[in-house]
């Protein structure tokens, strides 16, 4: 495996993904634009100290991110060249471990993804399993034991070099206020290392599961067991919970595990309804409400940019995001989001023209008439309502459309037949079986 961890194709393809997923800097300060030009000079005396077992990666920078459930969560931002040497060595390990994790795990798997878990979970839900056990890891990824990783991981590999190094890896430590703490647990957020080790901590867990004859999908440290009552649930939920913190050393978080109905337990950010018999997925409102955050603070009239600009960083938004969330069954989420968010540009586009006179001569020019045009732009009325009289007619969907706005719709529509046409046929009609 050492001798697979640097060989000169493994290494290009991990500066390749390292490049590609951009990130910010480490402790060094060095971006991974810098990283190519830095490896030309300084690379033979890393991998010197790789091949001597010398090398000692630097700590990771701690920096703090808001969750959805509120507080925040910590990351681990790892030197360029510790990112380049994490990706090598999880490209080396990923077909050792990866066709061994059982199949309901989805998180950070090749040819896997959040989609794959929410049709998972779908199918459950159909089949009568109305109830769902939701357990929380409680700062999963701060909590894990080096000792119980390393011997999962050293099941598998037997390379004592590459057993070396990972742990190292573990115990790099953390710079927080200038300071470096020094790790004894956890495998730190932001490591293109950490996702696979978490699946390798966490497998023991889903076998367990399906000795027990489970129904669950997991994805990193969010799992889901469906059953088909709350008694079942409750049963269900004190039994994995012995499990988490006696075998595998971890702790559940008791506030946020909970045993409720699965249409009011959201899946890595959608939501599931039962509407005319059938099981249907739609967007977690706590998500819609995060895409509205972000969009007003894009469609701010205070932020003093072009349009052009504006509208450019919109669209790497929105398509971003609906590609994501498209998944969900009604477009009706994505136009209210693309009426709403027309008509705060519309806003924007009327401070921009500022006093009456320019605004009249621009309405002009739009077609509006020589009356209309007049008694608009000497208007009383606040933005959000002219926004909605006047500007509507003024500034129509056309308008937005030739600016190059992308906005929510088409990309939810294009997404969708584009999924359609790979799975070769329409999406297939999910039922509901109610449970008993």
């Amino acid at each position: 495996m050492w001798e697979q961890l640097l060989a000169r194709e493994n290494l290009a393809e991990a500066l390749r993904r390292v490049e590609q997923n951009a990130g910010a800097a480490g402790i060094d300060g060095m971006s991974t634009k810098e990283l190519r030009p830095w490896l030309k000079d300084h690379w033979p005396e890393v991998r010197s100290q790789l091949e001597a077992g010398t090398y000692r990666p630097q700590p990771v920078r701690r920096v703090m991110i808001p969750k959805l459930s509120g507080g925040q969560r910590m990351l681990g931002v790892p030197a360029a060249v510790d990112r380049l040497i994490c990706q090598a060595v999880a490209q080396v390990l990923t077909p050792v471990f990866d066709p061994r994790f059982h199949p309901h795990s989805f998180g950070f798997r090749p040819g896997r993804s959040a989609h794959d878990a929410v049709e998972r979970a779908r199918r459950f839900i159909a089949d009568g399993a109305a109830w769902c056990v939701d357990f929380d890891l409680d700062s999963f990824f701060d909590r894990v034991g080096h000792d119980a990783l390393m011997a999962r991981v050293a099941r598998r590999v037997d390379d004592k070099r590459l057993l070396k190094l990972i742990r190292r890896y573990l115990q790099a430590g953390v710079m927080a206020g200038g300071l470096v703490h020094v790790s004894e647990e956890g495998t730190p957020q932001g490591s293109p290392l950490s996702p696979l080790l978490s699946n390798v901590m966490l497998d023991d867990l889903d076998w367990e599961l399906e000795r027990r004859g489970h129904r669950f999908v997991r994805y990193a440290d969010d799992g889901r067991i469906y059953v088909h009552s709350q008694r079942a649930g409750e049963r269900v939920m004190q039994s994995i919970t012995r499990y988490v913190e006696d075998r595998l050393r971890l702790k559940v978080n008791r506030e946020k595990s909970v045993v409720d109905r699965a249409s009011e337990r959201p899946l890595l950010g959608f939501a599931f309804v039962v509407e005319q018999g059938e099981i249907r997925v739609t967007v977690d409102p706590k998500r819609l409400k995060r895409c509205r955050d972000r969009v007003r603070r894009l469609t701010s009239r205070k932020w003093g940019i072009s349009m052009e600009r504006r509208i450019r960083e919109i669209n790497r938004f929105t398509v971003g995001w609906t590609a994501y969330f498209a998944l969900a069954d009604s477009s009706f989420p994505f136009e209210v989001l693309d009426g709403w968010l027309r008509r705060r540009l519309r806003q924007v586009r009327w401070k921009e023209w500022k006093r009456p006179p320019t605004r009249e001569r621009e309405m002009r020019q739009l077609g509006i008439s020589a009356r209309d045009a007049h008694r608009w732009a000497n208007t009383r009325k606040g933005y959000w309502r002219v926004s909605r009289v006047f500007l509507q007619r003024a500034l129509p969907n056309a308008y937005w459309t030739n600016q190059g706005l992308t906005g929510f719709t088409d990309p939810y529509h294009r997404f969708r037949n584009a999924t359609r046409t790979a799975r070769c046929g329409p999406a297939r009609r999910v039922v509901w079986e109610a449970p008993g």
